[in-house]
């Protein structure tokens, strides 16, 4: 598909968001796990989402009903901003949506797995199904982009994103954990 001049423009701001969120940071000592992002009740296999829109709106209510502190809508603000930068979806069907917040004590992540794929603006046209979403604090910022790159390297594994796509929910966890270690030596 031949790409217009808008489309072109807003592919170059995509590749410069990504570039910047999944770039190299500085060596922190304690990284980040995935095991101390995500908890079990914020993986789900059951979401379905006519946009991308939809798709933000209803992580931010899984974040929501998980920590009910966090205001949903605040949530969903936040995701939506950092995607109007330009699109989180990483390829190969995968999206890694993200935002600062500053009332945030650590950072936390949810995973989905779409009964259907969704159109999330990827650069490479297709379709996301599997989508890890992170939120942290202000003033984590090499962290952040650690947690990111990590994840983007986790979910590039074209094997690991066939094993996502196949297991069962209760099992998810175990896998993404698994892989986050296997990545760190952890």
């Amino acid at each position: 598909m031949p790409k217009n001049g808008k489309r072109a423009s807003r592919e170059s701001r995509e590749n410069e968001a990504v570039s910047e969120d999944t770039g190299a940071a500085a060596a922190d000592p304690e990284p980040i796990h995935v095991r101390d992002l995500l908890a079990p009740g914020r993986i789900r296999t059951d979401l379905t989402a006519a946009s991308k829109k939809s798709l933000l709106d209803q992580l931010a209510a899984e974040f929501h009903t998980d920590r009910p502190d966090l205001d949903e809508r605040e949530v969903f603000q936040t995701l939506l901003r950092r995607e109007q930068l330009g699109s989180t979806a990483v390829g190969h069907g995968v999206a890694l949506p993200h935002g600062r917040m500053s009332n945030l004590e650590r950072p936390i992540g949810a995973f989905t797995r779409l009964k259907q794929p969704a159109d999330f603006d990827a650069m490479d046209d297709q379709p996301v199904s599997l989508v890890f979403a992170l939120l942290v604090p202000d003033e984590q910022n090499d962290q952040h982009l650690q947690v990111l790159s990590r994840l983007a390297r986790m979910l590039d594994d074209a094997d690991f994103r066939e094993e996502l796509m196949h297991a069962a929910e209760g099992s998810l966890y175990d896998l993404l954990v698994a892989k986050d270690e296997e990545l760190t030596g952890n």
